[in-house]
């Protein structure tokens, strides 16, 4: 893991508070800006956050089984891992950021984790990682389930889509599907395991001030990692990273 900071400009991140927006308004919004980021058109790295209307996103690595048995939509994308929801109450988080040399698009995914982990830890739960799977998860005698998916891609050093973190959504949504290709865990929210009634405008503030102290922290990500997601290294061409975005 990198010791210093992910990021190749060291300025602060740019926050655009977007409300709700189209998930295909949402996806060309930033490719657009991670194309300009790319080629030096925009001189600084930001953090797109939002939510979309209800919709079923599939990265990469779908398999038809995974999919909707209600015939609801589903947009492909070019993230990695397999298939998600997005939807009011989940907040998403999309960071373009121009990444240090060597790429390391382990740790840049690991820092992303240990953010939402602060984040999780402030509403009072503790969270963590499970061995071979990306995201933030909960793990008791109840089984493993599944707080925050992961899903990135990094094109010409810079990263695109990212985070969703299911604060209070409509939980239901997740049955019509295998969620990330996960058959055997389930899939929960901040509402749900605290029992309170948790709002996305209630973490909004620490998931700004958490993702840029994690993705800048020189002394990297925490040491309880496990299972890194099997791309990494310096690619040589877009790279596609995570479980589910």
């Amino acid at each position: 893991m990198r010791n210093a900071s992910s990021r190749a400009d060291g300025a602060p991140i740019e926050v655009r508070r977007l409300g709700v927006v189209d998930y295909t308004e949402a996806y060309e919004l930033q490719h657009r800006l991670a194309e300009q980021r790319a080629t030096g058109e925009l001189d600084h790295d930001l953090l797109l956050l939002l939510e979309h209307p209800s919709v079923y996103t599939a990265g990469k690595r779908t398999e038809n089984s995974d999919r909707p048995v209600n015939g609801a939509r589903v947009i492909d994308v070019d993230r990695g891992g397999r298939i998600t929801w997005h939807g009011p109450g989940q907040l998403v988080g999309y960071p373009i950021v121009k990444l240090a040399e060597p790429l390391d698009v382990v740790d840049y995914v690991r820092r992303l984790e240990e953010a939402l982990i602060g984040v999780a830890a402030r509403q009072g739960l503790a969270t963590g990682r499970v061995d071979g799977r990306s995201g933030v998860w909960l793990r008791d005698a109840a089984g493993e389930r599944k707080l925050a998916q992961i899903g990135i891609r990094v094109a010409k050093g810079v990263t695109l889509h990212g985070f969703a973190l299911n604060v209070n959504p409509d939980m239901s949504v997740f049955d019509a599907i295998v969620p990330c290709g996960i058959a055997d865990a389930g899939v929960t929210s901040l509402s749900q395991e605290t029992g309170t009634a948790v709002t996305v405008d209630d973490v909004l503030d620490d998931v700004v001030e958490l993702v840029q102290k994690c993705l800048d922290d020189p002394a990297g990500p925490g040491s309880d990692t496990a299972g890194a997601p099997a791309e990494a290294g310096r690619p040589t061409a877009p790279t596609s990273v995570g479980s589910a975005q």
